[in-house]
């Protein structure tokens, strides 16, 4: 198989998600879950990303389609289509798998995948983290990682548009 092929593997679709599901679940694999836009891929992504997967065995991404990054974000967004952003993200050896969503938040994909870590970057309270309720009724952590001040695609986009 090749690298791109590898990679590409990592992008998983809504009927394979039950194959891994259970397949990690055998293995006893502790998965964290996170999930972002991930329009413009910087440092402040990276740290969060390795940060996330040191906190248990693979970490699964659920990734904001480009309907939801629209709904999200608006107009002009996202600057990357959904399959670069998720090739980008596949790219990376600490990444195991990226999963699209929809919908407005991916309460609905965090309740289907139970993960046991749930991960939010630290300008988030827990209490208010989709899928918050769903990780607590059955024993889950919630975790917030503290970001990196000066790395978001919102400045880098600003920094942009004033040149």
């Amino acid at each position: 198989m090749s690298t791109i092929e590898t990679i590409k593997n990592k992008i998983i679709s809504p009927d394979q998600l039950d194959y891994y599901l259970t397949y990690w679940r055998f293995k006893q694999l502790k998965t964290v879950f996170t999930n972002g836009c991930f329009d413009i891929i910087h440092r402040g992504h990276i740290e969060y990303l390795v940060k996330a997967r040191a906190l248990g065995d693979l970490l699964i991404i659920g990734l904001n389609s480009d309907i939801s990054v629209l709904k999200n974000k608006g107009q002009g967004r996202p600057i990357q289509d959904q399959e670069s952003r998720a090739v980008i993200l596949a790219s990376m050896t600490f990444v195991d798998a990226i999963i699209f969503f929809d919908e407005y938040t991916p309460y609905e994909l965090i309740e289907k995948i139970k993960p046991d870590i749930l991960v939010k970057g630290g300008d988030y309270i827990p209490e208010d983290i989709a899928g918050y309720d769903i990780v607590k009724s059955y024993g889950g952590t919630i975790q917030t990682i503290e970001y990196i001040k000066g790395f978001s695609t919102s400045d880098i986009v600003k920094k942009l548009i004033n040149l």
